[in-house]
């Protein structure tokens, strides 16, 4: 049983925790006020509303616009680096199923830095300006269906190339691909018969700019989405999801991000879409006026945003032969596909050597 002197050394002690709590961690202190996001007001929607708003945008088939182009090479992401571009002037024509071609001109002068075609099996990509070098300078042929990660990655790994001299070499168009902005622009309509959907909802911690002040730097919000999600099942049971939409459920229900997956369930695109505007010169079609596609596999992001909304044309028919593009320029040709075979059958033979093989690691 604790006598009185033990009873106010145990108290004296208390009340000195109590006092550096209070005053140096700032929990117990009645004056103490800590900012919290604010948790904005949602609107509700029910599935069938989520996916008529999807088909509503899908019926945009075909479309030609001029575009400015941001473009951020994340090549170097594992080493801290982003390597952002100055803003291109982009020329696309695009037509549902997947066919587009894609001009990026340096802004003002109008040359072509880059023309690129795809007919939604096979690709084509004329880089026709590289900074000076001449070394990117080239004709690439590939199919859409492809993965060249290994590629780049035999790339970005040759200890020959100093890592610093490869950085500011390598062209910024490498690795884009015309096939990636098809579904980015043209969104894939509803398919009941063949996918599965699912609704869901998710609250996220965001900055709202519009609430940024002097007192307030960091504008913290809780801001509501519904999730939809489209599933592929296989013979055997076994889902596999395909897309999944974004809807903003602050101040309406908005599209605001689409993603796709592949086959094993990675992110292939990852899209974002702005604030939606008036498009065609009777300003009939009402979506987003900024598109950013960032592909994690290829390790770049870009940004288009329509320079003049009313010139865009929506609804023609365009002719086969504008998505296939040729070589006027006799530039070397580079076959990706036999590229790639080519690194494989190295690695195989490698693989069933003598020597064991030892995988270098860049410090």
């Amino acid at each position: 049983m604790l006598n009185q002197k033990n009873l106010l050394k145990y108290t004296a002690t208390a009340l000195v925790l109590l006092t550096i709590f209070a005053g140096g961690c700032g929990v117990i202190s009645p004056k103490s006020k800590q900012k919290t996001a604010t948790l904005l007001e949602t609107e509700n929607a029910t599935q069938s509303e989520l996916l008529e708003q999807i088909d509503s945008v899908a019926k945009v088939t075909s479309m030609r616009a001029k575009m400015d182009l941001k473009f951020e090479d994340n090549s170097y992401a594992e080493l801290g680096i982003a390597e952002k571009y100055k803003t291109a002037d982009g020329e696309i024509v695009i037509q549902r199923p997947e066919k587009i071609r894609l001009i990026v001109k340096i802004p003002f002068i109008g040359s072509d830095v880059a023309q690129m075609t795809s007919d939604g099996e096979k690709f084509r990509v004329a880089v026709l300006q590289d900074g000076g070098s001449g070394k990117y300078k080239k004709f690439i042929l590939g199919t859409n269906a492809t993965d060249y990660s290994l590629l780049q990655k035999q790339v970005v790994n040759d200890e020959s190339v100093d890592s610093k001299d490869l950085k500011k070499n390598v062209n910024a168009f490498a690795n884009l691909r015309p096939q990636h902005f098809t579904d980015a622009m043209l969104v894939r309509p509803i398919d009941k018969t063949k996918y599965t959907y699912l609704q869901s909802t998710i609250v996220q911690e965001e900055v709202d700019f519009k609430l940024v002040n002097k007192k307030s730097p960091l504008g913290w919000v809780l801001r509501g989405y519904y999730l939809l999600e489209e599933y592929s099942t296989s013979d055997d049971g076994v889902m596999t999801i395909a897309r999944r939409f974004w809807f903003d459920r602050v101040g309406g229900i908005n599209i605001s991000r689409q993603q796709i997956f592949d086959e094993n369930g990675e992110i292939e695109s990852d899209i974002v879409y702005g604030k939606k505007g008036q498009l065609t010169e009777d300003g009939s079609y009402n979506l987003p006026m900024q598109i950013e596609v960032t592909r994690p596999k290829e390790k770049y992001r870009m940004r288009l945003t329509y320079q003049t909304p009313k010139d865009v044309l929506i609804g023609r028919d365009f002719p086969d032969q504008a998505f296939v593009l040729e070589n006027e320029w006799d530039l070397e040709e580079v076959d990706l596909d036999k590229k790639l075979q080519e690194v494989k059958n190295q690695s195989k033979n490698q693989s069933v050597g003598d020597e064991p093989i030892i995988t270098k690691v860049q410090k």
